[in-house]
């Protein structure tokens, strides 16, 4: 096979405090073949993403500096200086890319017709009836149901796997000779998951199309590549087959990769445990209009007739693929969504307050999101984002708030050193802790947990993991996990809910549902959590 990258000597550094250079990537080296996998792999931060913008130099001038002798080729075509014309020809043509953070990376005041299509009337002239025939074809591809109408969709009206997919649906769109895609599995559900990598497997064999995979989860490299590149701190530690690295590992730093991963069991609650919300045939219902008029004709039902109760120090689970209603169903609970059916918060009743009354129990309710980078404000300094429900509902003087703000951050693992840094400055798994400390700042009885480890990698997914287990247990909380990830959820929690197209499918212990599913869809989602996670030797259910 003829050689397609090569990339020599990489170096980049980008503008630091007072003009000082930080170095991101270190004389990185590495090449694919055609039609070839390969992966760079290591924690957030080791630099695998900057490597993988620099092949289309897509990094921001003159903030990242490259280094004098770096040199990156594609098919024997220096990229490194390239005009901007070269690179315009090859982006999205010859060479595509698979963003991480597909609600960054869409367009939200363009349908998502429109932007898959974008790149076939620039490069393949394409007529707009003959685009739209192919953005439906592709969407079919990545498994999005109603693509017809999807195409008129908007981003913000998509769920999170959803985004994900159109996302690769608009990378591979011209057939592009080098896919890179950068933790392209992220944010779907382990069925979408081993659709997905058997989807870019495919095409891939079909047409000969090479791949550069970036991730944290070693059970995709190992499913998908032939080679692996392991990064930590900008440096190459070791390189080589997938086979001899994953069987034979060199570096203590892969050691540590591989071994990594969220463990334990879930905390049980001394009997009788405290009831703390009893939901009762939660039903959300969202009206499809059509016409000039826009009359109701139909229903879209998310949450439809859903039924749990929550205690003190325990969680409940909920599982499903995406679009399932995991997420409305929490959304709901809090009262952030509209619902009808019974939510009873502490023996109270909440569908009938109103704003001002529901008000003073909005501190005890509280909910982490899944993208703490798109939930903690970019204008907020720590302090600030942390302090900022405590300013509304329990206001202290200065020196008391501040002593609360520095105590909820040590309680989740950060220096109070930080308070006065903003989001962008930190890790995502930080970014995850600020956003618990925000929630437990206020001394909630329920935390509703949405996804908050999907980005994360698997050893700061065990630290979270670990984490919110230790709160739990010292404030008696009540946790709702929401989460695509069986690993994960068997390990925080008690009881685990199944649902799908709204519906719940399966409610039981987690023991039960994990070593006995009574339906077919449950042992379908754990066949899936086991295919993929079983390249690295782990277990969902035994």
């Amino acid at each position: 096979m003829t050689t397609l990258l090569e990339v020599e000597n990489l170096s980049v550094s980008f503008a630091g405090p007072e003009g000082a250079a930080v170095s991101a990537v270190d004389s990185v080296s590495f090449d694919i073949k055609a039609g070839e996998s390969v992966a760079l792999v290591g924690e957030s931060g080791s630099g695998k993403t900057v490597s993988a913008l620099s092949v289309l130099q897509l990094l921001p001038y003159p903030h990242a500096q490259y280094s004098a002798g770096s040199s990156i080729r594609f098919d024997g075509r220096e990229l490194m200086g390239a005009s901007d014309r070269v690179l315009r020809e090859l982006r999205g043509d010859a060479i595509s890319m698979i963003f991480q953070e597909p609600m960054n990376s869409l367009n939200p005041l363009q349908t998502i017709g429109r932007q898959i299509g974008e790149s076939l009337l620039l490069h393949r002239g394409l007529t707009e009836h003959s685009a739209r025939n192919r953005c439906i074809e592709l969407l079919e591809l990545v498994a999005i149901d109603d693509p017809e109408h999807r195409l008129d969709a908007y981003p913000h009206q998509l769920s999170g796997g959803q985004r994900q997919r159109v996302m690769i649906a608009m990378a591979l769109v011209n057939e592009p000779r080098l896919l890179i895609a950068d933790e392209p599995t992220t944010a779907l559900d382990v069925t979408v998951q081993a659709q997905v990598l058997d989807l870019l497997n495919d095409l891939r064999q079909h047409l000969g199309m090479a791949l550069l995979l970036i991730t944290h989860d070693l059970s995709i490299v190992r499913k998908m590549c032939e080679r692996v590149n392991v990064m930590t701190s900008g440096r190459i530690v070791e390189r080589g087959t997938t086979e001899a690295v994953f069987s034979n590992p060199q570096h203590e730093y892969t050691q540590h990769l591989l071994s990594a991963k969220p463990s334990g069991n879930a905390n049980i609650a001394p009997e009788p445990a405290r009831l703390v919300y009893d939901a009762r045939d939660v039903r959300v219902w969202f009206p499809v209009k059509r016409g000039v008029l826009r009359r109701t004709v139909g229903h879209v039902k998310a949450v439809d007739g859903v039924s749990l109760q929550l205690h003190a120090g325990e969680t409940v689970g909920v599982v499903g693929e995406s679009g399932s209603g995991k997420t409305t169903l929490g959304l709901a609970m809090l009262r952030l969504e509209q619902s009808s059916g019974a939510l009873e918060f502490n023996g109270t009743d909440l569908q009938p307050l109103s704003r001002s009354q529901l008000r003073p129990l909005r501190a005890q309710l509280q909910i982490v999101f899944q993208d703490p980078f798109a939930s903690l404000s970019p204008r907020m300094t720590i302090a600030q984002i942390v302090a900022e429900g405590l300013d509304l509902h329990q206001p202290y003087p200065p020196a008391e708030r501040e002593g609360r703000i520095a105590a909820a951050l040590e309680e989740v693992g950060l220096e109070t050193s930080t308070m006065a840094r903003f989001p962008h400055e930190f890790s995502g798994g930080q970014r995850q802790r600020i956003a618990i400390a925000r929630a437990l700042i206020l001394q909630p009885r329920l935390v509703v947990l949405d996804e908050p480890t999907s980005a994360l990698d698997m050893s700061v997914q065990a630290q979270i993991i670990d984490l919110l287990r230790e709160l739990q247990a010292r404030r008696s909380l009540a946790y709702l996990f929401i989460s695509h990830d069986l690993r994960v959820v068997r390990a925080l929690s008690r009881e685990v809910i199944v649902m799908k197209d709204g519906k719940v499918v399966e409610h039981d212990t987690a023991e039960r549902i994990f070593t006995r599913p009574q339906s077919a869809y449950t042992q379908a989602l754990i066949d899936a959590a086991l295919n993929l996670k079983s390249a690295t030797g782990d277990v969902v259910s035994q």
